[in-house]
């Protein structure tokens, strides 16, 4: 996962240390008995400072944060010319400047050795920071393959210049042939410069511009160690010149492969490759919704193209969830344990649900958590229908993220969101055609059980009338006539609505035949079928089995005996009957108990249901209905009510079943006119003959 970064502190402190140390050497072996110290350094001492101090520089250049932030690679090269480059030019001019002019600026005066000193320090900064401005420029958007060949380089380029400083010098054929290669390998690894390919043209023409320059610095510490290099025994050591300048050679030739990579765009195709595969990796989003995939497929497709295109070396994908089902969590070489505290110190500073990214985590409210990685970019997954949840990516380096990253990988979550909501509207879909399609076999099915012809009888006429609210409803209603001219009326409403109502309709209609066949065990003719209250314990008895426990049933049995001119009625909760009463030319509604089936599932319930007989006379109206019918509301959301159908029928009992029937529902669809159906509405009107047959017929 990377190593956790020592503190630039200690390094600076050793940087300063180890050059004082040199200083003391050079001029103690320039100058013996300098200060009274009579013991001179050997020239092996010298070297190892020299060593140790440029391998101070390199170290702390090396661990300092990445100095390439973002994409703003003029900027970097700015930085590198007017910084270091600048100084260290200033310092080898004046020192030119000073012993051709300055009277006792001699070879062999201390000011000219220290001045020496001083500027072999700024020389070996600015070839630090130069070495890793490269580093930078190469790995930009590089892979892990050539960052790992670029430490390669970086060792072997050291182990090379530091033994420069040994004082046994190898054959100079073989010695020529090491260089050759390691320049050859370093040419290679220069000419994979991908951040050229992403400069407009004004900015190339800078960046040729400062490289140039870049150039012409390092061409005038090559001058000016030759210029040197004659006095410079007086200094130090021959091997110590020599290594100065053989890193002047590198660090110029390097420069001049960026400038030719900049001229010609090398690794434009390289680019264009990548470019190339971001795009395939969003077709690659867009047929996942063809192919009919889900969406934790989406998810994981997401998740590998994001990491692969901003060459994340950690990921993290946290997907919220709705239900159990939904809560998704990927990983990619990241534990959950150092994924969540990530996740609490973004909503800590309410950056939970945020485009984010940050460069510096070593040097931010991150540090705490001491995580082995400097860049984090933090991308939401939402739209305006649902936040999903975060994508977390992370770098081992700092400045490792940009503006572009988070352009493209904002690019890729939108289209990873768009083919999820794109799932998820096509699964919607299909379970909708299916409902669809079981609410059409249960209408079919509720449609068959419906009487399709009503009894036709000399004693009354019938008119019925039933609209559901949805495609499948809870109300029913069914004849059936009995020996003895008598007919059973059953009415009633399922609680709930769809397919379960549906079904329920079902189990109570073939209650109902099944319960009003005749008993062969009866002892009389009055008890071969059960009255009506009868008939009520026994359905719940067996609704009881079947009956989800939310569920329940009303119901009223009507069963009219026209040999004797009268009916018996029971309500198990249902709508009470408006009757109309010939005789006393009145009409009221019958208020009688009842609870509905299903409520009460035990031996107990016989208690709530009771019969009442009434002798009906010619004329007389009884008015069915379900509680849709006086539950209907206006534009005001007012209710029909029981009160409005009776002055309906006050003024309309003289009319036949149809007329009545019509005109109820007349002034019911006034009332109710643009407003949507609440509930299914049943409706039937039971008007006996005026003039009824002789019983003996």
């Amino acid at each position: 996962m990377g190593v956790p970064r020592k503190p630039f502190s200690l390094l600076s402190v050793g940087v300063l240390l180890s050059w004082l140390a040199l200083l003391a050497a050079a001029l103690l072996y320039a100058h013996p008995g300098l200060g009274g110290v009579q013991l001179a350094p050997s020239s092996g001492l010298v070297l190892v400072l020299q060593a140790l101090f440029t391998a101070l520089v390199f170290l702390h250049e090396r661990n300092t944060a990445e100095r390439l932030r973002g994409v703003d690679f003029i900027g970097l090269l700015r930085r590198l010319l007017l910084g270091p480059a600048l100084l260290a030019v200033a310092g080898a001019g004046l020192h030119q400047l000073l012993l051709a002019l300055a009277p006792g600026f001699g070879p062999d005066s201390v000011a000219h050795t220290a001045f020496y000193t001083l500027n072999v320090g700024l020389f070996v900064l600015l070839l630090a920071r130069t070495n890793y401005a490269w580093r930078a420029l190469v790995l930009f958007r590089g892979s892990e393959r050539l960052r790992r060949q670029w430490v390669w380089f970086e060792v072997l380029l050291g182990a090379t210049l530091l033994l420069r400083l040994l004082p046994y010098a190898p054959p100079i054929g073989l010695s020529s042939a090491l260089l050759g290669v390691l320049a050859a390998y370093g040419a290679y690894l220069s000419g994979r410069q991908k951040w050229v390919a992403y400069l407009s043209r004004r900015q190339k023409i800078e960046a040729v511009l400062l490289q140039l320059a870049i150039i012409g610095v390092m061409s005038v510490f090559v001058a000016y160690f030759l210029y040197t290099k004659a006095a410079f025994r007086l200094v130090g050591p021959a091997p110590q010149n020599a290594f100065l300048l053989l890193n002047a050679f590198f660090a110029g030739f390097y420069a001049l492969m960026g400038l030719l990579v900049t001229l010609f765009n090398l690794p434009t195709a390289g680019v264009f490759e990548q470019k190339r595969e971001e795009i395939l990796s969003m077709q690659r989003l867009t047929q996942l919704i063809q192919r009919g995939q889900t969406t934790t497929e989406v998810y994981q497709m997401f998740f590998d193209s994001a990491i692969q295109t901003t060459r994340a070396d950690a990921a993290w994908l946290h997907i919220d969830a709705i239900d159990d089902e939904d809560r998704l969590d990927l990983y990619h070489r990241l534990s959950a344990e150092q994924a969540a505290p990530i996740r609490e110190l973004l909503a800590e500073f309410n950056l939970g649900n945020l485009e984010y990214f940050n460069n510096d985590l070593v040097g931010s409210s991150f540090r705490r958590l001491q995580l082995p990685f400097g860049s984090l970019m933090v991308m939401p997954l939402g739209s305006s229908k649902r936040q999903y949840g975060n994508i977390y990516l992370l770098q081992e380096a700092a400045q490792a993220f940009d503006r572009e990253s988070l352009s493209i990988l904002q690019t890729f979550a939108s289209q990873a969101v768009l083919s999820i909501e794109n799932l998820q509207l096509i699964q919607a879909s299909l379970h909708t055609q299916r409902v669809q399609d079981e609410l059409k076999i249960a209408s079919a099915v509720q449609d068959s059980l419906i009487p399709k012809n009503l009894p036709i009888d000399n004693w009354f006429e019938i008119s019925s009338y039933a609209v559901a609210a949805t495609e499948v409803g809870g109300d029913f209603y069914d004849f059936l006539h009995l020996p003895g001219r008598r007919l059973a009326v059953l009415i009633g409403d399922v609680s709930g609505k769809g397919v379960t109502a549906a079904f329920h309709v079902a189990q109570m209609k073939g209650i109902f035949h099944a319960l009003m066949q005749e008993n062969p065990l009866a002892r009389n003719e009055r008890e071969k079928f059960p009255v009506p209250s009868q008939f009520m314990t026994q359905a719940n008895r067996a609704l009881g089995r079947c009956l989800e426990k939310s569920a329940f049933i009303t119901a009223s049995l009507y069963i009219i005996d026209y040999e004797h001119g009268g009916f018996v009625f029971a309500r198990a909760g249902h709508c009470h009957t408006l009757y109309y009463h010939s005789i006393k030319e009145e009409v009221s509604y019958f208020q009688t108990p009842g609870l509905g089936l299903g409520i009460i599932r035990h031996d107990g319930y016989e208690k709530h249901i009771k019969n009442q007989f009434y002798d009906y006379n010619p004329g007389d109206v009884m008015v069915i209905y379900t509680d849709g019918i006086v539950e209907a509301r206006d534009a005001a959301q007012e209710e029909y009510g029981e009160e409005r159908l009776q002055r309906l029928l006050e003024a309309s009992y003289y009319l036949n079943a149809d007329q009545i029937k019509a005109h109820i529902l007349a002034d019911l669809h006034e009332f109710s006119k643009g407003q949507p159906m609440h509930d299914d509405q049943t409706l039937l009107v039971i008007k006996f003959r005026s003039a009824q047959p002789e019983t003996g017929l």
